[in-house]
């Protein structure tokens, strides 16, 4: 029997509405239906002595889903996109956006296309694109105190107010930079549209296999974003005496201390989302965020000639 797994904000009522009528329309097709809760994959705040994201890259996998399943929908809004990765990329499991929340950036369907969609999957006329995903480590010495996955960015900055910091940053082989601003984000291609965007970086397109260092209000005229190759290990050593706050997805996150070092590193394991029609990025911009809309009226858009 194929199997399909079902990820679903079970917070909100319209993804749990939606996603009853999905297990049946799975079932009724001869699907088995693994039902789980996106709250798995959300890893929250907490010191890292306290946590329990010591067990790996695959802590967050529900105990119901395996290697080998077909795919999986995920229904909730960008947030929800971000758990579900944790829960389906250490297994391989490709996952089918459905969105019940506002933006749905990350979202591949909508539910007045719901029917076709699972007429077309069930079919088996789908494609998958992977994205990149991250690790994100914490570690004192030899001894790793926190780790999760990541598929937006990393954020470090002061906690709770927002003050210059130091950071001491070595990608790779190349020699350590100094950054002297409120913070650092390090993101991937599909969290240049997130955090670093409004923090001034540039939009990069999910293909491109590189990394992005974006400093948050730099005290510098000369500190600007930095995109890099993505096969370069990126450690942040925080040289501020005070504790600073990670944020990781903007769902989870811990405290760095001076004594601790962040490594960040591209995952073996992708994201890998289910594409029911080919991915036009540059239109998903227009309609999400406006870019290259025309600023003037020009013959043939509806304005003035």
């Amino acid at each position: 029997m194929p199997c399909v797994g079902l990820i679903v904000n079970d917070g909100k009522d319209l993804a749990l509405r939606t996603a009853d009528a999905i297990e049946e329309r799975f079932v009724q097709a001869g699907y088995e239906v693994m039902r789980v809760s996106s709250a798995g994959g959300m890893v929250g705040f907490a010191n890292p002595d306290q946590h329990l994201r010591t067990l790996g890259h695959t802590a967050c996998v529900p105990a119901s889903f395996r290697r080998g399943m077909e795919l999986a929908l995920v229904l909730g809004g960008d947030g929800t996109v971000l758990s579900a990765a944790r829960q389906t990329a250490p297994i391989d499991v490709p996952i089918l956006t459905i969105n019940t929340g506002h933006l749905g950036f990350l979202a591949e369907t909508y539910l007045p296309k719901l029917d076709a969609a699972l007429e077309q999957v069930i079919a088996g006329e789908w494609t998958v694109e992977e994205r990149t995903m991250l690790v994100v480590s914490v570690l004192r010495g030899e001894q790793r105190r926190w780790e999760v996955l990541c598929l937006n960015e990393m954020a470090l900055h002061r906690e709770p107010l927002t003050s210059m910091c130091h950071f001491e940053i070595a990608i790779g082989r190349h020699a350590p930079v100094d950054i002297a601003a409120d913070g650092v984000i390090l993101s991937t291609p599909t969290g240049s549209t997130a955090y670093a965007l409004s923090a001034g970086g540039p939009v990069i397109t999910p293909d491109c296999p590189v990394l992005q260092l974006t400093p948050i209000a730099p005290h510098s005229l000369a500190s600007r974003a930095l995109v890099f190759s993505d096969r370069e290990p990126v450690t942040v050593f925080p040289a501020t005496p005070e504790r600073l706050m990670m944020v990781v997805d903007g769902s989870a996150g811990c405290y760095i201390w001076p004594e601790d070092r962040v490594l960040i590193r591209r995952s073996e394991h992708p994201v890998r989302f289910v594409r029911l029609a080919d991915h036009e990025f540059f239109q998903v911009l227009r309609n999400k965020l406006g870019w290259g809309l025309p600023h003037v009226a020009k013959p043939g858009n509806g304005g003035a000639a």
